[in-house]
């Protein structure tokens, strides 16, 4: 029996993620055929099905490998000395992502998913909670800090967040003029206003 390289079986794995999620993005993921994933791949059909069963098994490896990346991102910015510069420094990036096409697209396939496939939705969900979390975290820290409003609570005040983040990849959805790296000022200004502690 061949010995599997798991180095080169995950590079490959890589590489057909990679390409779907181009491919979901630009055509959707219904619209994409596992062809034209192999093609973007540079590889054959048979070739594809050795690394992912289904077209359902991509999303869902795209679905978890976005939640492993959000809860990378929040443990490299805990205890940070400043927490409220590090929630806008997280939502500049999700500005910026906005701003992607790829991932813009990408990101409302899965969400359009979510509502016909339970598994999606579930994988969807354990990311939610992720984010809403990370985002709990640097609140909470800088409440400590004395930069965000204590009578805040902190855990929903983190969902309003997460649907100002939805809000923001919908609007790009449904507004071509929409640029969301143009929103900046008024995104900081919008949360300082809901965030920081009143004056006296």
């Amino acid at each position: 029996m061949r010995t599997i390289d798991p180095d080169k079986h995950a590079a490959r794995r890589d590489t057909i993620v990679a390409a779907a999620r181009h491919c979901f993005a630009r055509k959707g993921f219904h619209q994409t055929s596992t062809a034209s994933i192999c093609a973007q791949a540079g590889m054959s059909p048979g070739n594809l099905f050795h690394y992912f069963p289904t077209k359902q098994a991509i999303i869902a490896s795209i679905v978890d490998q976005e939640g492993n990346e959000t809860a990378a991102y929040f443990v490299g910015v805990q205890g940070s000395a400043d927490a409220y510069g590090a929630l806008l420094d997280f939502m500049d990036l999700v500005l910026a992502l906005a701003a992607d096409g790829d991932f813009a697209g990408l990101a409302l396939e899965i969400s359009a998913e979510a509502m016909r496939d339970p598994d999606i939705a579930a994988r969807v969900a354990r990311n939610d909670v992720v984010l809403r979390a990370g985002v709990q975290a640097l609140l909470e820290s800088a409440a400590a800090q004395g930069q965000v409003d204590t009578a805040l609570d902190a855990a929903q005040t983190a969902s309003w967040i997460a649907a100002l983040i939805d809000g923001i990849f919908n609007r790009v959805a449904v507004d071509p003029q929409y640029a969301p790296l143009a929103q900046r000022a008024s995104l900081h200004l919008l949360l300082a206003r809901f965030l920081r502690p009143a004056r006296s």
